[in-house]
């Protein structure tokens, strides 16, 4: 029961979030230290994030980890801790009470983006989606104590604005979506990044003593369009899955 009821909060609180957050992604973020072959091979950035999701339907905050696509992501809903792990072939979704969750095995397309891109984080890439979809610049401020560029894109569904900081990694600090059709608005406020960590490939994998469904990922496709939710918890990430 408590895995059901953490699926259905989850799906109400980030229904609406999620467009704000899928709107957009931010600046590319790589190093070109070392050489490998002869050539200049890209170093993974660690990353650590937390973000304040507020909508109609309430609020959630996540706590993200990346090592290059690698990604581990945190959630409390309901006094339900929900996890989602992003590595190698699959896209893991856990219930961390009763230990149990799904791993979906992830599109070819995820898999071909990850040695693409090695060294972009797998999330809080608004900024730079948004730009390509011909967002523009609307002006400078500052935001929770750090100078930003604020850019902004107007689509028939909605209005997206995103905050980035005025510097060479462009971090998202703030991203707002309005929907045309009924109002209702989302805000993402990051307020925390870290940069560099030391973190460990196993950080990146569920405990192996939790009781995983295994999913094909053309089997996912097909359930998720029949309106189900596969596992304890919605494919927030869905890029990294799909790889589009």
């Amino acid at each position: 029961m408590i895995a059901r009821r953490a699926t259905h909060s989850i799906a109400v609180a980030v229904a609406v979030a999620f467009f704000a957050l899928a709107a957009g992604a931010a600046e590319k973020e790589e190093s070109t230290d070392g050489k490998k072959d002869g050539k200049d091979a890209k170093t993974p950035v660690s990353w650590y994030a937390r973000s304040l999701v507020q909508s109609e339907a309430g609020i959630i905050v996540w706590d993200y980890w990346a090592k290059g696509r690698k990604l581990r992501a945190e959630t409390i809903v309901g006094g339900t801790p929900i996890a989602t792990f992003v590595s190698g072939e699959f896209y893991t979704i856990v219930d961390m009470l009763t230990r149990k969750g799904v791993a979906i095995r992830r599109a070819p397309e995820a898999i071909a983006a990850d040695k693409a891109h090695a060294g972009e984080r797998g999330f809080g890439r608004e900024g730079e989606e948004l730009v390509a979809k011909g967002a523009e610049f609307v002006r400078s401020e500052t935001l929770s104590g750090r100078p930003c560029k604020m850019y902004r894109l107007t689509e028939e569904r909605g209005k997206t604005e995103v905050w980035l900081t005025d510097d060479k990694r462009k971090l998202p600090v703030r991203v707002e979506f309005s929907r045309r059709d009924t109002g209702a608005k989302s805000t993402t406020d990051y307020i925390d990044w870290i940069a560099d960590l030391e973190l460990s490939d196993p950080f990146f994998e569920p405990d192996p003593r939790v009781e995983l469904e295994r999913v094909e990922y053309a089997d996912y496709v097909k359930r998720s369009q029949s309106g189900n939710i596969v596992g304890p918890a919605p494919v927030l990430f869905s890029n990294l899955l799909h790889g589009r």
